[in-house]
């Protein structure tokens, strides 16, 4: 739960402006100092207060250890008893499920092509890729992005963390029943994702159910040094090409990335817009969140005003001959990167009249909610919501005022922003 010292301590953070100045030089290593190691969290009474603290305030990266994952039915039904993945057991439970499969072998643009088949048919390629050593005419072939969750929502499999529990990007995407961002990954020795930020640079955490992964992070502004002379991300950071200064003019000012080898059982926490590369160094499944709350908003919402700028860098020739000019940015962002304006103000609705509802059904003492809507308030509790109010507030102060925003059809919205700020300031005024 969230006590009220949190609270203030949150509120301080960012009325004091320190979220936009983050330090991350502790994790730069540029030459050759030892290695830098992210924190390791053993013991399961660490408290959300001091994962606040310490890693959602900073927005650093940190280790579970895995007592935190020893109860979930998955480590048990998914896993040997040799620590391998019991591909019998996952065939017969979901085989007829229809699962995406990337092909690690090949690149289309800066990711790998994906083709959607029955779990059974992947089963039988990985029982076979890994008797071949390894080595298939397939290539090599990774589950990846398996809404698990979405199709079997009663799986009782896993139970997300405390630490992890406020989580507006799923809340609102549960609440429009349109998609999730809960993931199950699987496959075998060798398969990788390539180098990457998560979508919306949102939170991600990922548990081993069992194997081993390595990854390789970068503090967020590192990126920068890993784009080519036109811009592009590199693909791959261990590729030799990095060492073409004609190419990667300025690779040479990248910092070490960071390298962290996570066993079975331990949750990787990975911040918003940290860079990272993935790679299973053995017979590996996990299971992946990605997630939003009122620490990482303000990413979200300074990487739309990026994405936007980017689209209309790419069409500006067009701006005075283009009807709906705008509309049109707006549409292509949104199919680049999954929302446009009008959906971040939607989704900042859901979440603070979420939190408005449960406020109204909080006792008086601020103890105990009569009401549990979404189910994670229940657990953090009255603090958390108005924490949460404060920082959709600011977000939304920021969005009314953003000209962009102001192009839109603001007079179809319900409630209209304005109405909606002054309901989250009446909310948060008759709780304080």
């Amino acid at each position: 739960m969230m006590d009220k010292e949190t609270l203030v301590i949150s509120c301080k953070f960012y009325k004091s402006g320190s979220c936009t100045r983050p330090s991350y030089s502790k994790f730069c290593r540029t030459g050759q100092e030892e290695p830098v190691c992210i924190d390791y969290i053993t013991h399961t009474d660490f408290s959300y207060s001091e994962f606040v603290q310490n890693y959602l305030l900073p927005n650093y990266p940190c280790i579970l250890s895995p007592s935190f994952t020893e109860g979930w039915l998955s480590r048990c039904q998914w896993v040997t008893k040799d620590g391998s993945p019991d591909l019998e057991a996952l065939a017969q439970r979901f085989r007829e499920a229809i699962v995406p499969v990337a092909n690690c072998d090949i690149k289309q643009y800066n990711a790998n092509p994906k083709e959607h088949i029955p779990l059974k048919k992947y089963i039988s390629y990985w029982k076979d890729y890994s008797q071949s050593e390894c080595t298939s005419p397939r290539d090599c072939l990774y589950l990846k992005d398996w809404h698990m969750h979405r199709a079997f929502p009663d799986h009782g499999l896993y139970a997300t963390p405390i630490f992890f529990s406020s989580d507006w990007l799923n809340e609102y995407w549960d609440s429009i029943e349109v998609d999730d961002y809960r993931f199950v990954y699987m496959g075998p020795k060798g398969s990788w994702t390539p180098f990457h930020a998560d979508v919306f640079h949102s939170y991600s955490w990922s548990a081993n159910i069992c194997g081993r992964k390595k990854w390789l992070l970068f503090p967020p502004g590192q990126e920068d040094f890993l784009r080519d002379c036109h811009g592009n991300l590199v693909y791959d950071v261990t590729a030799t090409s990095l060492q073409n200064h004609e190419q990667y003019p300025h690779y040479s000012k990248c910092c070490f990335p960071i390298e962290v080898n996570q066993e079975a059982g331990e949750i990787i926490f990975i911040p918003s817009g940290w860079h990272h590369q993935v790679y299973n160094l053995e017979d590996t499944i996990s299971i992946n969140h990605n997630w939003l709350n009122g620490y990482n908003v303000a990413f979200m919402w300074n990487f739309l005003q990026k994405e936007l700028r980017l689209v209309q860098q790419e069409i500006s020739e067009w701006k005075e001959t283009m009807d709906n000019w705008h509309d049109h940015c707006q549409v292509i962002m949104k199919s680049c990167s999954g929302i446009d304006y009008k959906e971040l103000y939607y989704f900042l609705k859901t979440v603070a009249e979420n939190r408005i509802h449960f406020l109204e059904g909080t006792s008086e003492d601020l103890s105990s909610s009569v009401r549990a809507v979404p189910p994670s308030l229940s657990i953090l509790g009255p603090w958390q919501a108005v924490f949460d109010l404060n920082r959709v507030a600011d977000v939304l102060s920021s969005l009314i005022e953003n000209e962009e925003f102001k192009q839109l059809d603001i007079e179809e919205f319900c409630p209209q922003p304005t109405c909606l700020l002054e309901s989250i300031k009446e909310a948060k005024d008759a709780v304080l």
